[in-house]
This record gives C-alpha cells, sequence and structure tokens, in this order.
C-alpha cells in the first residue's frame, strides 16, 4: 500500500476467493541432478477470482491451519532456495524488492493504542478496529509464519512536470505523485497475485496477499524484513528513498529472514519542518487531523478553515515531506507503464479540472486512486485551491460557477475562496 494517510486501507471487509492447492511435496524438493525449474509440481485446481485485494493459495484443508507438512518435512537449504526463488519472480514481476519477516511484531500495537486513544485518527474509525490483529499476523491468519513484503516504486521522474514546478504554479492542480497513474490497488494486487500462484507452483504453502485490504501494521514488517526504516515522517524509508508502494504475503512456511534495517535519520529534521501545517507534531508521529493528504482523501466533511491557506494548490495528497527528504535525491524512476501521467494530471489548470462534472470525473478518474474520493470531495478540494490561486477573471468565473452548487460541501467552500479573493459570496 502507499503508507501513511497519503491512502489509508480499505479494511471493511477481507474475505478472499478459495484456490485449491493439491500438493506434492517429494515433487517440490529438488531430485538429485535435476534442475529445480523442471521438478514437477504440484497442480492448482480451479483459478483466482476477483475480490477484496486478497488472495488465498491452500494446501491444507480450511479445517487445518497448522499442520502442513512443509513445515516439518523442508530443510533450512530447500527453504533458502524458495526463498531465493521467490525474489527472482518478484523481480520478474516488477517489485524492485523482496523481503521476507517473521510473524512476530512484539510491542509494535501500543504505539498504535495511544495513536487513537490521543484522536490523532481522525475520521479514520476502522483504525480502531482489530487493533491485536495487527501487531499479531498469524492472529489475523492463522498458521502465518512468514511475512513476505514486496515494494514497487512510483516516483515519475522526469516523465512528469517536476513536483517543485507544479507547487509553485497556483493556477496548476498538484496531486501527489503516486496518484497520477493508475491505482495502485490493482496494479500490486494483481502481480502479488501471480507471485502466490508460482509459489503454490512450487511449493504446499498457504499464502494470502494483501494490498490495502487488512489491518496490517506493514511499516512494521517491511522495516522487520530490512525494506527500510521508519522515517521521521511515519512512511517507510530507504537509502533510495520513499516513493514506493508495499504489499504483503502471509505465508505459512518457515521461510529465512532478512535483517532489520536500522533507521538512517540522524538529526535531521527535514520532513517535519516541510510540513505545510505541522502535522507532524513529533519525530515518528503524525496526527492525521492536521495532515492534508488525510483531509483532501479521508475526510469527507469541511475542510478547517484556519486549514485551507495551508493547502496551496494541493487537491490529492501531499508529497511536501518526502520531496524535503535527502534520501529521495536518490529515487530511481518507477520502471512501471501502470504509473505513468494519465490525462494529464501533473501540470493540469485548476480552472479545467474543477469545469469536470460528474460524468467526467467517473471517464478520467477510471482505474485510478482519485475516483474513490468521489466528485464532490473533488470540487470541494479545488475550491480551496482555487480560493489561494492568483485572483484573476477565469479564476473568479470557474468559483462563481460552482457558487449555486446542489451540495452544501461544494458551494459552501466555492464561496470561502470567493470572499478570499474579496468578492463576497458570489457577487
Amino acid at each position: 500500500m502507499t503508507q501513511g494517510t497519503q491512502s489509508a486501507p480499505d479494511e471493511r471487509g477481507f474475505a478472499a476467493p478459495q484456490i485449491t492447492f493439491e500438493p506434492n511435496f517429494q515433487a517440490w524438493r529438488k531430485r538429485p541432478g535435476e534442475p529445480r525449474a523442471q521438478s514437477q509440481r504440484g497442480r492448482l485446481i480451479g483459478k483466482p477470482h476477483a475480490g477484496n485485494g486478497a488472495i488465498i493459495i491452500g494446501a491444507m484443508n480450511e479445517s487445518d491451519h497448522t499442520n502442513n507438512p512443509v513445515n516439518s518435512a523442508a530443510s533450512d537449504a530447500d527453504l533458502a532456495v524458495l526463498a531465493r526463488d521467490i525474489r527472482h519472480w518478484g523481480a520478474e514481476l516488477g517489485f524492485t524488492a523482496i523481503t521476507i519477516a517473521d510473524a512476530d511484531l512484539p510491542g509494535a500495537g501500543e504505539g498504535l493504542r495511544r495513536w487513537l486513544a490521543a484522536g490523532c485518527h481522525g475520521d479514520m474509525h476502522y483504525m480502531t478496529r482489530h487493533t491485536a490483529e495487527r501487531a499479531r499476523p498469524a492472529a489475523l491468519i492463522p498458521g502465518t509464519r512468514r511475512v513476505i513484503m514486496a515494494r514497487m516504486d512510483y516516483w515519475p521522474g522526469t516523465s512528469a512536470l517536476p513536483a517543485a514546478e507544479a507547487l509553485g504554479d497556483g493556477t496548476l492542480a498538484y496531486i501527489s505523485r503516486y496518484a497520477l497513474g493508475r491505482d495502485y490497488h490493482k496494479v500490486l494486487r494483481a502481480r502479488l497475485q501471480k507471485l502466490a500462484e508460482r509459489i503454490a507452483q512450487a511449493a504446499p504453502a498457504r499464502c494470502r496477499v494483501f494490498t490495502d485490504s487488512a489491518p496490517v501494521f506493514e511499516v512494521a514488517l517491511a522495516q522487520r524484513a530490512g525494506l527500510g526504516w521508519r522515517g521521521k515522517h511515519t512512511l517507510l524509508l530507504g537509502r533510495d528513498g520513499s516513493y514506493f508502494f508495499l504489499g504483503e504475503i502471509f505465508i505459512d512456511l518457515p521461510l529465512p529472514v532478512d535483517t532489520a534495517e536500522p533507521g538512517h535519520c540522524g538529526r535531521c529534521d527535514a520532513c517535519l519542518a516541510a510540513c505545510p501545517t505541522r502535522a507532524i507534531i513529533a519525530p515518528y508521529r503524525l496526527d492525521a487531523r492536521r495532515c492534508l493528504s488525510y483531509l483532501s482523501i479521508e475526510h469527507p466533511g469541511p475542510i478547517p478553515e484556519p486549514l485551507r491557506p495551508l493547502f496551496g494548490n494541493r487537491i490529492y495528497g501531499c508529497d511536501d515531506c518526502q520531496l524535503a527528504c535527502p534520501w529521495n535525491r536518490f529515487a530511481p524512476q518507477s520502471r512501471i507503464v501502470d504509473f505513468a501521467v494519465r490525462h494529464g494530471l501533473d501540470r493540469a489548470p485548476l480552472t479545467r479540472l474543477f469545469a469536470w462534472d460528474e460524468a467526467e470525473f467517473l471517464e478520467r478518474t477510471a482505474g485510478g486512486p482519485i475516483r474513490r474520493i468521489g466528485h464532490e470531495r473533488w470540487l470541494r478540494n479545488i475550491a480551496v485551491a482555487l480560493g489561494n490561486a492568483p485572483a484573476a477573471p477565469e479564476i473568479l468565473a470557474a468559483l462563481r460557477e460552482r457558487a449555486d452548487h446542489p451540495s452544501p460541501l461544494v458551494r459552501e467552500h466555492a464561496h470561502w475562496a470567493l470572499r478570499r479573493h474579496g468578492t463576497g459570496n458570489a457577487d
């Protein structure tokens, strides 16, 4: 998933389709003198079906979550070879890195409980559910022994208008770089499912894939798996930055684990200083109620007036804490075509986007992450940005056009923007 509040997880349900796997353990183990790639595999029965971002590949009866024979019969050498193969298959599918963590996160839940008690989650009430399972993958999916963490880069690099230029032009809309292309849920889910199927063809294993579809402490798991460390902005950070998505596969095999990555932020506090609303209230502590990503995506109601001028021209998400991070100077450009800029959203004028009716909004955001906020919040966010834009006839005309919108939410923000330009409500 994307990290932090840039796109909060959809955890309202995480039922998954079942794929039955008929294990052939002896065939999985490499025969003397036989290349592993040519070994006879077990066979899959049935096909995966679309679900809520999760897929189960089973090697056990539904009633037996713990007694996979591979757990006792596989040698360390077998499992090490399988882990190596998983990394190779992941690279073929476009993942930048594949690492493995154990399924134990001692003490990880206490920080969440303090954060929730302080109300820092805002309207994200789903965060209060399944708190115990977040820190205990085996409680979420019985039988889980390891978590395979997958990273996929999204940074558009030179293929998009530089972020600094977009943010510096108040007439343009700034959209978080992760949201310029296709919806990462769809892209990661499809590729993780292919990886899980490949694993099941190679070994009798039970896997479950997640992409923002269950309560998972993915940053803690990714750090434990050696993918990076938690930055002071709360996102996972590596030596080549933080512009990437995370996905995970829960598996019931005791694969060899990777070494956790220590932190490398040192005394740097660039992300704290860069946050427009000071939502990073302390190192490693974010108050979502002040975060522009949360407010523009997750928050359903009016944007708090004191924070509206701080939005600038940001209409979907915010990248400031990442743009300020020195490690992101080394961020690689994504090679995933699905994340390429669509519909010129890296340099679109605010007035053009504000003119979209609901049908055009749905058409142009189809297959992308922006669609989930709906047309009403889209207009709400752009109205705020227009209120912060340089005064110009076309800006005022666009706001007046929406001043009588059927939605009270849109009307209120359009009127605020007009007042900010000194023109009254709709004069």
